[in-house]
């Protein structure tokens, strides 16, 4: 299976992923099998190994663990790009960064650009299939006039525009630093440098009021919260609860939360009928040392390319489809959920290229098991054939071409090769015992990078402002002044 494909080759789906304001959609029925509630939850810069079912020894997280014995969990997971921007581009896209111009690093807020609102993103796709959608959380697409959340196909956003460092909330008085955090709602300014030891908890209220408000029709929910990227912060509930110290409170938090949206799907009687996906959009910043996370066994972590980096976390739960229990040891990335969800909920697909695959017949063995079975991902002969056949392209925070894996074999250019089935953690370097491989997989990356850069479309630029980050205004117009008081220097 190749790695570029376009849109109408992407065949259906049958088990997995994701889930008002600005636009409204028409349909007015409840989800079904045929379109079923999709909610997906993206955290910031967690770790491969913090979460309990990944093996973390003193981070509690019985929700999320609910979700992996109620459902799947993938152990071969990856993201697009090892930091923010890029990463969500290709989650909501189906496409590298590089294919849709967002492969440059993070957007920061002077800048003019983000992700073209001629792009289609998930929540497009499924809108148009009757689908009530909505974001929760941080965007970081960008933030001037025509980049936000409600030009691409989201009914509704509350969140954060970018990164919640880009603030003034952890700085002390007298910083030089310019620029504020706003707090949105659909395309305005609520609130400025909110108080970040409550996002969490605020991003699922808005959750869970866009679930009252949508239920009687399919729902998208997008949660892509802002924790626990630096600076971390928990609420007094759950600040010193962790054996783990703060970070391990700031995803226990997290971890709350989602069981606080399973609780909603539990008393509405959805939760057959709601695919519920856990993962984060990159590996922990282990430079932070304890105020990051772990990538449990793997090397690396945020901005690098070994698999600490870009292997992340990723639960699926959907009863009755999703056999419980399941482990699924098949490499997927984050791209292949838009084509995988769009057959899933019987969506049409726009005619453009992306880079997603349909990986229904790699889940196949999962589904329609019979209750309380235990199901494991075996590598059957089918499996082992088209593991050879998967190919996927590294790029660096910056957008440059930096490896490849194709099966087993991954090449960290120009000359690091790992076994990664049987060297996870990328501790022996291959490269001298296979030379011919070294060479073939440096041809075979190039080539698919520049075929990636022949048909990339544009960034888009707007020089129009939503709001001013330098000279923030309140919502009466005045000028805002953050008070001392409220500063949490960490």
């Amino acid at each position: 299976m190749i790695c570029v494909m376009p849109f109408r080759t992407l065949a259906l789906f049958t088990v997995f992923l994701l889930v008002g304001g600005c636009r409204s959609s028409t349909q007015d029925a409840r989800p079904t099998a045929a379109h079923p509630n999709v909610v997906v939850f993206f955290t910031d810069d967690q770790g491969f190994g913090d979460l309990s079912c990944y093996g973390h020894p003193t981070i509690r997280t019985p929700h999320v663990d609910r979700l992996a014995r109620e459902g799947a969990k993938l152990t071969q997971f990856y993201v697009a790009a090892p930091v923010c921007s890029p990463s969500r581009a290709a989650l909501l896209t189906g496409c590298y960064p590089k294919r849709v111009g967002m492969q440059r690093h993070v957007v920061f807020p002077p800048d003019d650009h983000g992700l073209h609102p001629q792009e289609v993103t998930i929540a497009e796709v499924l809108r148009d299939a009757g689908y009530r959608t909505g974001c929760f959380g941080k965007w970081h697409l960008g933030h001037r006039k025509g980049l936000l959340p409600c030009d691409q196909g989201f009914d509704e956003f509350f969140g954060v525009p970018y990164s919640n460092d880009m603030a003034q909330f952890h700085r002390r008085k007298g910083t030089k630093y310019a620029f504020h955090l706003p707090l949105m709602r659909d395309d305005r300014v609520i609130e400025w440098e909110p108080d970040q030891r409550a996002l969490t908890r605020r991003y699922t209220d808005a959750v869970i009021d866009f679930m009252d408000r949508a239920h009687d029709q399919p729902f998208f929910a997008y949660v892509p919260y802002s924790m626990p990227h630096i600076p971390i912060y928990a609420s007094d509930e759950f600040r010193g609860q962790s054996a783990r110290g703060l970070y391990g409170d700031v995803i226990e938090e997290i971890d709350a939360n989602v069981g606080r949206v399973l609780s909603w799907l539990d008393a509405h009687a959805l939760a057959e009928d709601t695919i519920v996906i856990f993962t984060s959009d990159n590996g922990p910043w282990l430079p932070f040392k304890e105020r990051g996370g772990s990538a449990g066994p793997l090397r690396g972590g945020k901005g690098t390319n070994f698999e600490g980096g870009q292997r992340v976390p990723c639960v699926v739960r959907w009863p009755g489809r999703v056999a419980e229990s399941s482990l699924c040891t098949d490499p997927m990335t984050a791209m292949d959920l838009l084509p995988t969800l769009a057959g899933i909920c019987n969506a049409s697909l726009p005619e453009v290229t992306i880079d997603g695959r349909d990986m229904g017949d790699r889940l196949v063995d999962l589904v329609r098991l019979p209750s309380g079975s235990k199901a494991f991902m075996a590598t059957s002969a089918k499996t082992r054939e088209d593991l050879d056949e998967f190919v996927f392209l590294y790029y660096t925070s910056k957008g440059d071409l930096a490896g490849i894996r194709k099966g087993r074999w991954k090449l960290l250019l120009p000359n690091e090769l790992h076994d990664v089935e049987v060297d996870v953690g990328e501790a022996w370097n291959r490269a001298a015992q296979h030379e011919d491989l070294v060479r073939d997989l440096t041809s075979l990356a190039k080539e698919l990078d520049a075929r990636i850069e022949s048909e990339a479309r544009p960034v888009h630029h707007s020089d129009e402002l939503v709001f001013d980050p330098r000279a923030p205004k309140d919502p009466n117009g005045q000028p805002f002044t953050m008070p001392n008081e409220r500063r949490r220097a960490q």
